[in-house]
């Protein structure tokens, strides 16, 4: 899943691990306070993104005949909008979240601000009305935002340097951790939401932070005093100048929907076309202004272009795989039988498939690969990403055979969806890590640090193009439809493994 880092934010300068005494699974202590607080923060995400899809339509003409009511009686077309701007919007503030930790307070105070406004947002999530619901989500949004890169960065500063031979192995704990995380919530959170009472659930969700919170707190004093530093802090004429446009903005902001409201035209396209086209201009202009950048060695450019290439390919990934929580949760929801051998679970339960999968496949990805480059057979990292567009494209031709089934009113059986996400998750494990590692490779010394957030924007283009679309009209349950993206990933798979000489070129030494 596109939850977190596996690497580190970037090619760090060598630190001041915090070394003797105890340690944590051989590594440094700091590691448990890190692994619990990101457990508990995907423990909350995870939940209440499970819920979210079915939430927004229950009680509404898109529901399941026989669920909860009490939800937002939103269509589903609005209700996916919503879903994929918001996960967009997640991995958008990524970026700003990153800059807060270089610029302004550091990674650790940033990671504490971060899990609190992430637990506001969750306990605004549990007071009920429409109001309090889109609040909560701003709210779970920007915590989210600034969690994301600093808390991997401090991982990376509990060790020597990118040379540390504990480093890979400390973030693979950490990643373990992710997945738990998000294992555990769709089985607590969705049921006692969908089941009980889905602001119990979003309160759950606030309590998983809160603990998370805690055990970072009380953990602060194993972690590297590295992860205090501010490591350029903005100078004051820096810091006037950032307020000033950030006050413009939000005037001009808050003037306009205050017209578009005050005049009665405001409708939820209002907030989510806006929303999804920020989230498409934002990483076409990041990228433009990176390979423009003067500053850049004429070798530094050429990777650049041959980094737009993975961009494109993994927005287009992430476009299909994000429907997890969208498209494929409504399918679970209403299409597909809620029990096996006669014993019931609710339709939130799908959503943790995926880390199940990951934990159980992982492993047997990270020894083929070791194995095939013993053997000097490893595929390129060209390769492998094209693999992952073939393997995405054919989990969604395989997604329209229970869709077709299901067109007369037939439920289908659960093993189709455990199926697909089994199918997902190899492509992701092809494309995920492989694309983190790629990034700090092919990044520009001078944009080092910023290159992870500009890998994580290619979630955020995914999830808005499926946004815009679900706007446009396009009825994202059609198997004509779920064929096209199948067939669209599949070629763009194609067509990267037919260009991987040139892309490879454009590489230089990466591989």
């Amino acid at each position: 899943m596109a939850s977190s880092l596996t690497k580190g934010a970037a090619q760090q300068e060598k630190t001041s691990p915090v070394s003797g005494g105890k340690t944590f699974l051989g590594h440094p202590r700091g590691l448990a306070p890190l692994f619990m607080t990101e457990m508990w923060e995907r423990f909350s995400y995870y939940g209440m993104r499970a819920l979210l899809v079915v939430y927004l339509i229950a009680g509404g003409p898109d529901a399941k005949p026989d669920s909860q009511g009490g939800g937002l009686a939103m269509p589903e077309a609005s209700s996916v909008a919503i879903y994929s701007v918001y996960v967009a919007m997640v991995y958008l503030l990524a970026m700003p979240g990153g800059w807060f930790g270089d610029r302004v307070w550091g990674p650790r105070k940033t990671v504490a601000i971060a899990a609190g406004v992430i637990m506001a947002g969750h306990l605004t999530l549990a007071v009920p009305g429409k109001p309090t619901f889109f609040a909560g989500l701003a709210l779970v949004a920007i915590g989210s935002g600034l969690l994301k890169a600093n808390i991997s960065t401090m991982v990376g500063h509990l060790y020597d340097g990118p040379q540390d031979p504990r480093r890979d192995g400390g973030f693979t704990i950490f990643y373990i951790g992710v997945n738990t995380g998000a294992f555990a919530a769709p089985l607590v959170i969705g049921t006692v939401g969908q089941k009980v009472n889905w602001h119990l659930g979003f309160a759950i969700a606030a309590v998983g932070m809160g603990l998370g919170l805690l055990f970072f707190l009380w953990g602060t004093r194993h972690l590297s005093p590295q992860s205090s530093v501010v490591p350029k802090p903005l100078t004051a004429a820096e810091r006037k100048s950032t307020l000033m446009k950030v006050a413009l903005w939000l005037a001009v902001a808050v003037a306009f929907y205050g017209i578009v409201g005050g005049t009665g035209h405001f409708t939820q396209k209002w907030a989510t076309i806006p929303l999804a086209l920020v989230g498409l201009i934002v990483p076409i202009t990041v990228l433009t202004r990176i390979k423009r950048d003067k500053d850049l060695t004429a070798n530094e450019q050429t990777k650049v272009s041959g980094y737009i290439w993975f961009f494109v390919a993994a927005a287009v990934f992430w476009m299909i795989f994000d429907q997890a929580g969208s498209t494929m949760s409504t399918f679970a929801e209403k299409k597909t039988t809620d029990n096996v051998f006669g014993i019931g679970f609710p339709s939130t339960w799908f959503q943790s498939v995926n880390p199940l999968w990951v934990m159980a496949i992982a492993p047997i990805f990270a020894s083929m690969w070791l194995m095939l480059a013993r053997r000097d057979r490893e595929p390129s990292t060209t390769v492998k990403f094209s693999m992952a567009m073939v393997i995405i494209g054919a989990s969604f031709f395989v997604f329209a055979i229970p869709m077709a089934m299901a067109s007369d009113g037939t439920k289908v059986t659960p093993a189709w969806l455990l199926m697909i996400y089994g199918i997902q998750t190899m492509g992701e494990l092809c494309l995920s890590p492989v694309g983190l590692s790629l990034t700090t490779k092919m990044a520009p010394q001078k944009y080092a640090s910023q290159m992870m957030g500009v890998w994580f924007l290619a979630v955020t283009a995914g999830d808005c193009t499926m946004s815009l679309l679900t706007e446009a009209g396009v009825d994202l349950n059609g198997s004509a439809v779920i064929l096209g993206q199948a067939a669209a990933a599949t070629l763009a798979g194609f067509a990267v493994w037919m260009s991987r000489k040139r892309i490879e070129g454009l590489m230089g030494d990466v591989r």
